[in-house]
C-alpha cells in the first residue's frame, strides 16, 4: 500500500483514530479530518509521522451542510502540498456521532443533525471526492450492526445507516469502470467514547453484549482498524459492492 493517501474523517479519537494508524502501518499517508478536539487530532498526525508517512488534519463540521465545499477547496489545497496534484486513492467515511433515544422522544432538530451527519454529509461529500480518487481507489462506508438487528432507541442512527448500506452499493456500480471499490463495514458494540461512552460506562450494558457475543467480549477499537486497512488493500481487490460485518458474531 506504499505511496497512497487516504483520507479520514474524524479521526481524532476512537475507531477513526484506529483506521488512520492502521493506514499508516501499512504505507499510506493521511489526511484526518476532526470536529472539535483539534488537540487529538495533532496527537494522532504526530503518530503518523513517528511511522514515517505524511500527516495533515483538517477541521470538518459534519452537521453543516454548507461545510463541504470549504471543506473540498481546503483538502484539494492540502492534497497538492502533500503529493504535488490533488489526488488521492482512500476514502474512509467514518466520522459519526450516537444517541439512545426512543421514538416518541425524536424531534425534528435531531432528526435532521443526524440525518447531516450520517447521511446527507457523507453522500455529498463522496460526490465531490471521487472525481479527486485515483483509479483503482476505494471508498469505505461505516454503518452499525444495528442495521441488522434493532437496537430500542437507535431507530434515527440505524436508519440513515441502512441508507449508507444501500448507497454503497451505487458507487460500487457507478465507479466500478474506474477501478474503485465501494465497499461497507458494519462494526458491533465496541468499547470507545462513542455515545457517551455507553459501553465503557454502564457495565451492565457491557456484560449483556458480552453474553451475546459468541467470542465473549466486546469489540476494541483495533478491531475495526485493521479491516479497513485490509479493505484498502490490494489483497482485497475483488471485494466490492459488500456489506461487512465486524462484530464478533453478536446475535447470530
Amino acid at each position: 500500500m506504499a505511496n497512497k493517501t487516504a483520507l479520514v474523517t474524524g479521526a481524532s479519537r476512537g475507531l477513526g483514530r484506529d483506521m488512520a494508524l492502521a493506514l499508516a502501518s501499512k504505507g499510506s499517508d493521511i489526511v484526518l479530518t476532526y470536529s472539535t478536539s483539534e488537540d487529538e487530532a495533532h496527537a494522532v498526525a504526530e503518530e503518523i509521522q513517528k511511522m514515517g508517512r505524511k500527516a495533515a488534519i483538517l477541521q470538518l463540521d459534519m452537521s453543516k451542510a454548507n461545510a463541504i465545499d470549504p471543506f473540498i477547496a481546503l483538502l484539494t489545497a492540502t492534497l497538492a502540498e502533500m503529493n504535488g496534484e490533488a489526488k488521492f486513492d482512500y476514502l474512509i467515511n467514518n466520522a459519526g456521532i450516537g444517541a439512545t433515544v426512543a421514538i416518541a422522544d425524536v424531534t425534528e432538530e435531531f432528526f435532521d443533525t443526524f440525518l447531516n451527519i450520517h447521511f446527507k454529509g457523507v453522500y455529498f461529500l463522496t460526490q465531490k471526492c471521487l472525481p479527486m480518487i485515483n483509479n483503482n481507489g476505494s471508498v469505505v462506508f461505516i454503518s452499525s450492526g444495528s442495521v441488522r438487528f434493532s437496537v430500542p432507541g437507535y431507530s434515527v442512527y440505524s436508519s440513515m445507516k441502512a441508507a449508507i448500506e444501500n448507497f454503497t452499493k451505487f458507487v460500487a456500480k457507478e465507479y466500478g469502470l474506474r477501478g474503485i471499490r465501494s465497499n461497507v463495514i458494519a462494526p458491533g458494540p465496541i468499547e470507545t467514547d462513542f455515545n457517551n461512552a455507553l459501553i465503557r460506562n454502564n457495565p451492565q450494558t457491557k456484560t449483556y453484549l458480552t453474553s451475546m457475543t459468541p467470542l465473549g467480549r466486546v469489540g476494541a477499537s483495533d478491531d475495526i482498524g485493521s479491516v479497513v486497512a485490509f479493505i484498502c488493500s490490494d489483497e482485497a481487490k475483488w471485494i466490492n459492492g459488500q456489506r461487512i460485518e465486524v462484530s464478533g458474531g453478536i446475535n447470530l
